[in-house]
């Protein structure tokens, strides 16, 4: 018992550090690029960082549990052998862990926009007006549990190395700070060409916080395409409007 508390809290510390890296990282790259945009949001990012090492925990327990439970009894899926499965599945894999991600995101994202959860729970993620590089984990300890379980069920069910669930997690944790910065780090190309009408970044997550009932996903838009709950890109306010033009 004391080897999965150890582990639960190590897990935490890590989750937590990476948050404060990532997101303190993307703030000061903010700072530098676009000075001012977050000018005035002083008191609100002390709140999103509040809930996202709050989240740290809830998010740490459930890693802990299963990286104790892979190193010490083998319980889950993830391998060490890169020869284990073909070298083709290590990218499939993480696909298919990133299109499991997003599918459970979207519909209980979805379904915290009903007004009664709303109020109780997601709010608190809308608080932040604009969102800010801190507010990519600034929920309510309910809402983070949807998305604590997530990866930890998946190892469980799908096979993948442990690079790939590296990057998995990697991608996870860039996106979600990169998505509520304010401005998009994506070349204009990118945003408004093709692979643009498929991928999440700022610049379309952005229109969710301004809107509400839309843009529901994470990484990819086809299920708010498939569901009609896809607005487009939009556009930032006049200050991140002109950060996005930089």
């Amino acid at each position: 018992m004391t080897s999965i508390a150890f582990s639960a809290l190590a897990m935490t510390l890590i989750v937590g550090v990476r948050y404060l890296i990532t997101s303190g990282g993307f703030a000061l790259v903010t700072r530098i690029r676009h000075p001012g945009l977050y000018s005035g949001l002083q008191p609100q990012m002390w709140r999103e960082i509040g809930w996202s090492l709050l989240s740290a925990v809830i998010y740490g327990i459930p890693a802990g549990v299963v990286a104790w439970g892979w190193q010490t009894h083998g319980w889950t899926r993830i391998y060490t052998d890169v020869h284990a499965f073909p070298l083709w599945y290590l990218p499939l894999s993480a696909l298919l862990y990133l299109l499991a991600h997003d599918t459970l995101f979207y519909w209980t994202h979805r379904w915290m926009h009903v007004p009664a959860l709303f109020r109780r729970i997601h709010a608190v993620h809308h608080a932040s007006r604009p969102p800010t590089a801190w507010a990519a984990m600034s929920f309510h300890p309910w809402e983070a549990i949807t998305g604590a379980i997530v990866i930890p069920a998946l190892v469980f069910l799908i096979p993948i190395h442990v690079a790939a669930l590296g990057a998995v997690l990697a991608i996870m944790t860039i996106m979600g700070v990169s998505n509520h910065m304010g401005w998009e780090m994506f070349p204009r190309a990118l945003v408004e060409g093709p692979a643009g009408h498929w991928l999440i970044t700022a610049s379309h997550h952005q229109r969710h916080h301004d809107l509400y009932a839309c843009n529901y996903g994470l990484y990819f838009r086809h299920w708010d395409r498939l569901c009609k709950t896809d607005r487009g890109i939009g556009a930032f306010s006049a200050q991140a409007k002109g950060a996005r033009a930089a």
